[in-house]
């Protein structure tokens, strides 16, 4: 008998309550589906999503099949850039997962599709999918059309760094803001979005190809339509994700982290959807994948081109097919077939007609590399670890200018981002020194972005090559040039990051994976010297009080664990 029907013998309610909706008395005894989704008025990654939400919930009707719409909207870290709406970000993640759980599990239903396209709402969506452990299939929401001559919007920030250096004029620069973002979407390079869709397919969640489909194609319904089907096969063969998901799939969601050049976000994201599964992910075991495991996505901002370019070059069936003799092709997916099925099989997907029925005439044919003349023989991040980080930090090092793969460095620290940026625009930040900004992790300020910062010092010419950016907050998935992130254990912990002062001496290793305090006051000092000064250091150290002590971040700041084990909140 399925879910639905057993709950609703036990509710005496159900039924009349139903009756006072859109539904017949027919109705009643159907497969009932609920479709969460993050459909909202806040931004183009979801803007869109209603007309797909209505397309299913009309699909499954024609089959029989009852569709619930459960919306619980999304913010977008693009428009909380630059204020304190950044800090509600990474929160964000907790509180639409338990919504979504909240939404299924308190009224009968049988499976669960779900909606969404951007940062926090993919992951979030994901981490619901291993807690219900209903039937259940993740539907990406595409990605954004480029601009005019291929502009995308993580550009936006490096041109407003321009702008208030003088570089470019207030015309100019209002030119790029209005034409960055054309259609609905996920944003156009590999930055979070786009990476947690691919994650999403990755896993074995969402359907092949089904990641990345360019907003603006019919393949995106066509896709919709075809996964409501899936969904409906799979509450029939009772295949839930328990029977899907295993360590494996989370190892070929690291592998095409590392192919596809993801976003060190991915990071925070992959440790808590797997944490809800009962798998518990490792920051070395990243470092330890993307070492082994080519670069060969040629996407922005690792690469040249968007991600419009992407999914027509083969998206990321493509990448696997690249990947094969690495991946664990014999995992179970969502199509009841294994993904060296799905890959043997792509012709059976209707939508995926559209990668060459609607691919640009002038596709470049450098998009997507073969594996075996890859654009870098390593993945695009790297974990470092030392006495700065013991627990370690992250850097995206494929978007890392070579120059500064090892670096030594003078500190500079603040306790703020907006110090931090106003030093480096005014010119207070030269060629050789390491920023460093603290008290922004998941326990210090809820874990936000220290985009406009890292795009100050990216765009900088001289500092690019000559300037590190350090910091246990995090950073967009469009970042580029010397910035190091998620240190842990984060400053409001005691980390060594909250005990470092103006003029130690740092030195940054990626080769080597290696994030060491080398000096005390402008001189080098051997490691003995440097513990017992961070000892002494530490005794007269004072906690901080929280920043936050009401509502959502009062409650996130408390409970958060750290970076390095997802940021997720904790039950401790």
């Amino acid at each position: 008998m399925l879910r639905s029907q057993k709950i609703r013998k036990q509710g005496a309610e159900i039924d009349a309550l139903r009756m006072g909706m859109d539904w017949k008395a027919e109705d009643l005894d159907k497969m009932q589906i609920v479709i969460a989704n993050t459909y909202g008025n806040g931004h183009p990654g979801s803007f869109h999503l209603d007309k797909y939400v209505s397309l299913l919930k009309n699909e499954l009707k024609d089959i029989d099949v009852m569709g619930s719409r459960m919306t619980t909207s999304d913010i977008c870290d693009g428009i909380a850039q630059g204020h304190d709406g950044m800090n509600y970000s990474l929160v964000s993640r907790e509180m639409i997962a338990n919504m979504v759980e909240i939404q299924a599990m308190a009224a009968p239903y049988d499976g669960i599709a779900l909606f969404s396209s951007c940062d926090k709402s993919v992951p979030a969506h994901l981490m619901s999918i291993m807690r219900l452990d209903l039937p259940a299939v993740h539907i990406p929401g595409g990605s954004m059309a480029p601009g005019p001559d291929g502009l995308t919007l993580e550009m936006i920030g490096t041109y407003s760094a321009k702008l208030q250096r003088g570089e470019i004029t207030e015309d100019k620069f209002k030119e790029y803001q209005h034409s960055a973002c054309p259609s609905c979407g996920a944003c156009q390079f590999m930055g979070t979005a786009s990476t947690m869709q691919l994650m999403a397919e990755a896993l074995g969640l969402a359907l092949p190809g089904a990641a990345l489909i360019p907003s603006t194609s019919p393949a995106l319904a066509e896709m919709t339509k075809e996964a409501g089907h899936y969904l409906v096969d799979l509450v029939k063969k009772g295949l839930k994700p328990s029977d899907i998901i295993t360590r494996k799939s989370f190892e070929n969601a690291m592998m095409i982290h590392a192919a596809i050049g993801g976003s060190t976000n991915a990071l925070l994201h992959i440790p808590a959807i797997a944490h809800e599964f009962g798998i518990e992910i490792e920051l070395d075991e990243f470092d330890e994948i993307h070492r082994k495991i080519p670069f060969i996505a040629n996407i922005k901002t690792s690469g040249k081109y968007p991600t419009h370019y992407f999914w027509y070059a083969g998206g990321l069936p493509a990448v696997m097919k690249e990947l094969k003799d690495y991946l664990h092709i014999d995992q179970l997916t969502i199509t009841g077939k294994t993904l060296g099925e799905n890959l043997a099989e792509l012709e059976s997907y209707s939508y995926l007609e559209y990668m060459s029925s609607e691919a640009p005439a002038n596709l470049p044919d450098d998009v997507i590399f073969p594996a075996a003349e890859p654009i870098n023989d390593e993945g695009s991040l790297a974990v470092l670890k030392g006495n700065l980080a013991p627990m370690g930090a992250v850097v995206k090092h494929s978007a890392v200018e070579q120059e500064m793969h090892k670096f030594k460095g003078k500190i500079k620290a603040f306790d703020t981002e907006e110090k931090a940026m106003e030093a480096v625009l005014s010119g207070d930040i030269v060629s050789g020194d390491a920023v460093i900004i603290r008290y922004e992790g998941p326990k210090g300020s809820g874990m936000p972005e220290m985009f406009y910062t890292s795009e100050a010092i990216a765009s900088d010419e001289v500092l690019n090559t000559s300037t590190a950016l350090i910091t246990d907050g995090r950073y967009s998935g469009a970042t580029r040039g010397p910035a190091i992130g998620h240190v842990s254990p984060e400053a409001i912990d005691g980390g060594p990051i909250a005990l470092i002062e103006d003029g130690d001496l740092i030195e940054i290793d990626i080769p080597e994976r290696k994030l060491n305090i080398i000096g005390i006051a402008g001189e080098e000092k051997s490691a003995a010297e440097i513990e017992a000064v961070l000892s002494r250091r530490k005794e007269k150290w004072v906690k901080p009080e929280f920043k936050f002590n009401s509502g959502t971040l009062g409650l996130y700041v408390r409970h958060a664990v750290s970076a390095a084990k997802g940021a997720y909140i904790g039950m401790d």
